[in-house]
């Protein structure tokens, strides 16, 4: 059978036709364009991300604070109105909190100008010491050029300031701590208030038939979040607390001080007991090499207890974080915003944990193997 002579078009102008046109020679360039706008879109989202992430870290501040409270508010608000009970909290909180302040602040501004006269005879009298002399004989000449070296370094207040990038970056500093401070007191009140909107509007994003169960999901995360907080607040006041009378007793410096940076310090977990420890016992090196030895000793000592005895009765009711993934947690939350952003790392890890638990494993258990007859493709059940 012959095939059909192709139609001939006329072309009276004998113009040369042009090339024929195909969607198909356009595709690619569709998707090559497509590709790049997404890669450039994808880049301007990170460095928007990137610029506000001290934002981002002041908005899961206030929320984990906000959970941190909510279990007391809503104790609170079996007897009075909710508006009643979070100015109540919100109250006591602040009023504990100033009380704290003016009780601290006095004491660690003078102990703070003790330790400015007192330094050049403390150093002094540590490099007159035998320990001191012990390990310049030991270590030779070019340790005590080193100590020199240092101490000029550090005894001139020019140089502090250069570390501390200036006068100016000094104040800018402050006045940004304070900033923050507020906009995170702000924030928690409103996250307060609005805490059981905000979970019901999360829920309108679900499929219906599955709102019950994210509600009771939410509802144990936020609880499980809020006892987790609380439980750590309570250990850090328990160091902090144990911290200024032990401190005290030995005769460490600035007691007060070195107090506060253990309370800060083991709020967060694991790591921050043992680094507040480690800088607390070398600055006890400024008294004695015995004083830091014993309050190396004692931290040694209390972080045994406090792992077996204190923390599993303060933090049962808590989800229990793996120690391997608090340190994770704990580094890349400071690597992204910095102490703040290592304490809200923590109860993100203790969320997604407890999502794991209740959501990714039971529905890994509901699953069942396939008959041995029955088609591989469908041994996955979606």
């Amino acid at each position: 059978m012959k095939r059909p002579a192709p139609t001939v078009i006329a072309n009276p102008a004998g113009v040369a036709p042009g090339p024929r046109f195909s969607a198909e020679r356009v595709r690619p360039f569709q998707w090559g364009l497509a590709g790049g706008l997404g890669v450039l879109l994808a880049l301007l989202i990170g460095g928007v991300v990137g610029q506000l992430s001290t934002v981002l870290v002041y908005i899961g501040l206030a929320l984990f604070l906000a959970l941190g409270l909510d279990p007391i508010v809503s104790l609170l608000e079996r007897k009075i109105p909710r508006a009643g009970a979070i100015s109540v909290v919100v109250g006591a909180v602040l009023l504990i909190f100033a009380g704290v302040l003016f009780a601290i602040i006095p004491v660690v501004i003078e102990q703070v100008n003790n330790l400015v006269k007192n330094l050049p005879g403390m150093i002094k009298d540590a490099q007159d010491s035998e320990w001191f002399a012990n390990l310049s004989s030991l270590l030779g000449g070019n340790f005590d050029d080193l100590v020199n070296s240092a101490l000029k370094f550090v005894q001139d207040p020019a140089n502090l300031l250069s570390i501390g990038g200036g006068v100016l970056a000094v104040g800018t500093g402050i006045a940004g701590a304070l900033t923050g401070v507020t906009i995170v007191l702000i924030l928690t009140l409103y996250f307060m208030a609005a805490l059981p909107k905000m979970k019901k509007i999360a829920a309108r994003f679900v499929a219906e038939y599955r709102r019950q169960r994210f509600l009771a999901l939410t509802e144990e995360v936020s609880g499980a979040v809020g006892r987790y907080v609380i439980g750590q607040v309570s250990l850090a006041l328990v160091n902090g607390i144990l911290s200024a009378i032990f401190l005290s007793i030995i005769g460490a410096p600035l007691p007060i001080l070195l107090a506060l940076i253990a309370f800060v310090g083991s709020l967060i977990p694991l790591v921050g007991t043992l680094s507040g420890a480690i800088i607390i016992s070398l600055l006890c090196l400024l008294v004695s090499p015995l004083t830091a030895l014993i309050s190396a000793i004692y931290y040694l000592v209390y972080m045994q207890i406090e792992a077996y005895v204190i923390s599993p009765r303060i933090m049962s009711k808590a989800v229990a974080v793996p120690g391997a993934i608090v340190v994770i947690a704990a580094v890349a939350g400071g690597a992204v915003g910095g102490i703040l952003g290592a304490l809200v790392a923590i109860p993100i890890a203790a969320s997604a944990i407890i999502i794991i638990q209740k959501v990714v494993f039971p529905a890994q258990d509901r699953k069942r193997r396939a008959p041995a007859d029955a088609n591989p493709a469908l041994e996955i059940e979606v």
